[in-house]
């Protein structure tokens, strides 16, 4: 039995199906999530068996799977795959696994293309064969991105397609170990109406090419686009489908990118990989703590360095802050990289705990280099940054600052202060400024750990 494509409406945030569009998802109150899709073309026909007494029911075509023992299952210690890249290898968890699918996101020209062109010539000259399938890009397109490259792709495979089918085909017959499809937003695949890059359609073929390199081995790198929110475009089940989620983030005015973690099953979660962005393509940043803290002035009021843990890894990081006297009307509050709500808790716990008052100032904090300050351990460096705008005295170009500032003014400690200044030991940091429960029994060589319990007292040793 067959019928016409049908089209329904499913919410981008639960997955939710709804019959008609609607403003707001009955599901989940997600306003303006309601996307079409189209319903497959053909509906499978065929009658159901039943064991006696109902106990078992059986779809047409189906049959029952072996369930082996888990300790019976090869495999845990499969090899990974390494590109040379270190700070990609680093991000992957050690390298690709066979069979897996990484979903890589980013915003245009931020360079995904550049990057994974790179991973396939560093593969292909490694022995590990690649197909390199491009929906936006021809031929002549890919070869002059690769022609200024430092690695060298000429053996790499390229298919210029958009019909999944054919990418699946063309895949099986060659058998990559690796598969890259740029972008997952321009494939569509015959059995779904609609445009490529529409919800149904997008998960559609990621489903399939999910399920291509389970069977197969091949890992399949999948480049996704970004919406204004910054999210992937397309359902948000796609980033549950794959096995990892990689987001490029970083500002195309700046010369280096991050490529974050935010998904493996294969690795650590929210760990980084720095790359700086030059003409022969992305160049791994070995150091990413002295390329955030290269251009630091040493006398301006205003800044102050603390260290974060971004998955595994510590990184120095400068923070500055400007307060100058308001023109006309409400202050300004501008945060870059940093959340807005957060800085406005700060700014009233130093005005009733430390008496510096905002409130005719307009305030403005940026985080170098592009990266986002997610973890509380910044706190402590926001607030002595903001004090010595307003004091106008420029704090030692040698300390460090990690700590959780409280609503009373008091500073808690973060987790892993160790290796946090550790990380500022090897960056030739000579004092360190933590709560005074967090000061380790052993601090690391040529630094010296203060501790302190509540901003009112840090001020008082910092600017007395």
């Amino acid at each position: 039995m067959s019928s016409r494509s049908k089209s329904t409406f499913r919410c981008t945030e639960c997955g939710a199906d709804h019959p008609k569009w609607a403003g707001r998802c009955d599901a989940c109150g997600a306003w303006n999530s309601l996307a079409e899709e189209m319903a497959a073309k053909t509906v499978p026909t065929g009658g159901a068996s039943r064991r006696a007494g109902g106990a078992l029911s059986l779809a047409a075509g189906g049959s029952v799977a072996l369930t082996p023992r888990l300790r019976d299952v090869d495999g845990s210690h499969a090899r990974r795959w390494t590109t040379g890249i270190d700070e990609f290898d680093f991000v992957l968890g050690g390298g690709i696994v066979p069979g897996s699918m990484v979903l890589i996101g980013g915003e245009p020209g931020i360079g995904k293309s550049t990057l994974l062109l790179q991973v396939a010539a560093r593969l292909q000259a490694g022995g590990h064969s690649t197909l390199y399938a491009s929906g936006e890009e021809s031929a002549l397109q890919i070869k002059l991105r690769a022609d200024r490259l430092l690695e060298d792709a000429g053996d790499v495979s390229l298919l210029s397609e958009t019909n999944l089918e054919t990418v699946l085909t063309t895949a099986a017959s060659v058998s990559p170990a690796v598969l890259v499809v740029d972008s997952i937003q321009t494939v569509f695949t015959n059995d779904l109406d609609g445009a490529p890059g529409n919800v149904g359609q997008v998960r559609e073929c990621a489903a399939r090419l999910m399920r291509f390199a389970k069977e197969s081995g091949t890992a399949v790198f999948v480049v996704g686009h970004v919406t204004k929110g910054g999210g992937i475009a397309g359902p948000k089940t796609l980033e549950h489908i794959v096995d990892t989620v990689l987001y490029f983030e970083g500002e195309n005015s700046i010369d280096h990118r991050v490529l974050r973690a935010t998904k493996n099953r294969f690795g650590s979660v929210d760990e980084i990989g720095v790359f700086r962005m030059a003409q022969d393509g992305l160049v791994p940043v070995a150091n990413p703590s002295e390329l955030f803290l290269g251009d630091r002035s040493m006398h301006a009021s205003g800044s102050a360095v603390t260290a974060l843990i971004e998955g595994s890894r510590p990184i120095l990081i400068e923070i500055q802050a400007l307060a100058a006297k308001a023109g006309f009307g409400t202050p300004q509050r501008v945060a870059t990289g940093y959340d807005g709500r957060r800085l406005a808790l700060l700014l009233a716990v130093l005005d009733k705990r430390a008496g510096l008052s905002f409130g005719l100032l307009d305030v403005f904090l940026n985080v170098v280099g592009g990266m986002r300050l997610h973890e509380p351990a910044g706190d402590l460096a926001v607030a002595v940054a903001l004090a010595s705008s307003v004091y106008d005295r420029a704090l030692s170009h040698d300390a460090v600052f990690v700590g959780e500032v409280g609503l009373g003014g008091e500073i808690r400690p973060v987790s892993q202060a160790e290796r946090r200044l550790s990380e500022a030991a090897n960056m030739g940091m000579t004092t360190a400024y933590l709560a005074e429960r967090a000061v380790p029994a052993r601090v690391p060589k040529g630094l010296r750990a203060i501790g302190v319990r509540t901003i009112a007292d840090l001020f008082e040793r910092v600017f007395t």
